[in-house]
C-alpha cells in the first residue's frame, strides 16, 4: 500500500508541497477528501486508500475493490473556474490517467465519456469529481480516480490493468500529466483537456445513445466536446449537447 512518504515523494515530483493522508482503509477517498477540502485543506492535498468501504462511483453507484489491489486517491483542487467548467476536470483525469498507464504498462486503455477508463471493453477504472460552492463560485472541487490493478470478483464488466503495476510508479506518472496541463485554470484549458482527451476516447466516432438525468434520450454520432465537457453529438435533426449522464455505444447497424 501507499504510504505518506508515498504520497509526499509523488508530489514533490511535481513539484509542490501538500498535506497527505495516507490510509490503509477508509470508507472512501473522495469523502475524507471533501472534508479536508471544507477544513480549508490547500490545492494538492492527496489522500489515498489500500482499500474503500464505501467505495463510490457517478449517480449513486457504487466502486468495489481488491484491498490493495488498486490505486485509489483523491486531490483537492481549488481552480479560478467557472462552475460550469469543472466538468472539464473530469476528463483530464481521466485523459491523463490513460496515458499514465500506457506509459508505466504499455496497455492502451481509452476514455469513455463521461468518467469510466476502458481496457479491451473492461472497466478497469473511473473517476468522480465532487465540488463545493461559495457565493455562486468553486469553493474547491475534489478528484477521486480510482484504477483497478486486479479485477474484483464478482463485478461484471469489470477488468484490471495488472497486478504488478507498481501504485506509485502509476501515481507519479499521473499527476506529472496532469499537473502540467492543468496549470493555470484559464480560457485555454478546455482546448488543452480537448488535446489530452480526444486521442484516447473510445466514444467519439461512435453511435451513442444518450440518457441524462432528466430522462431525456437521444441517439447520434459523438463527434466532439465543449467548452463545458458536454458530449456532441450530430443527430438527425441536428446538434445535441450532452452534459450529465450515461452514454451507450451502439453498434454500427443500430
Amino acid at each position: 500500500m501507499l504510504t505518506d512518504d508515498d504520497l509526499r515523494g509523488a508530489l514533490g515530483a511535481i513539484p509542490v508541497a501538500a498535506p497527505v493522508r495516507a490510509e490503509e482503509v477508509t470508507g472512501s477517498t473522495n469523502a475524507l477528501a471533501v472534508a479536508l477540502a471544507n477544513d480549508d485543506s490547500p490545492e494538492w492535498t492527496l489522500v489515498s486508500a489500500a482499500h474503500q468501504t464505501e467505495g463510490r462511483g457517478r449517480v449513486g453507484r457504487t466502486w468495489t475493490d481488491v484491498p490493495d489491489g488498486a490505486l485509489l486517491f483523491s486531490l483537492v483542487l481549488r481552480p479560478a473556474l467557472p462552475p460550469a467548467r469543472a466538468g472539464l476536470l473530469s476528463l483530464l483525469a481521466g485523459a491523463c490517467m490513460a496515458d499514465a498507464i500506457r506509459d508505466v504498462t504499455g496497455r492502451r486503455v481509452s476514455c469513455k465519456w463521461p468518467n469510466d477508463i476502458l481496457l479491451d471493453g473492461a472497466k478497469v477504472g473511473g473517476i468522480l469529481l465532487e465540488s463545493g460552492m461559495e457565493d455562486g463560485a468553486l469553493r474547491y472541487v475534489v478528484v477521486g480516480v480510482g484504477v483497478n490493478l486486479e479485477a474484483p470478483d464478482g463485478i461484471e464488466g469489470a477488468g484490471a490493468i495488472g497486478d504488478r503495476t507498481g501504485q506509485r510508479e502509476l501515481l507519479v506518472a499521473f499527476l506529472k500529466r496532469f499537473a502540467s496541463v492543468y496549470g493555470a485554470a484559464d480560457a485555454s484549458l478546455p482546448e488543452r483537456v480537448r488535446h489530452e482527451w480526444l486521442p484516447v476516447s473510445s466514444t467519439i466516432g461512435q453511435v451513442v445513445r444518450a440518457r441524462t438525468l432528466d430522462g431525456k434520450e437521444t441517439t447520434g454520432r459523438a463527434v466532439g466536446i465543449d467548452d463545458f465537457g458536454s458530449l456532441q453529438l450530430s443527430t438527425d435533426s441536428g446538434e445535441a449537447r450532452v452534459g450529465f449522464g450515461d452514454v451507450e455505444h451502439l453498434r454500427p447497424s443500430a
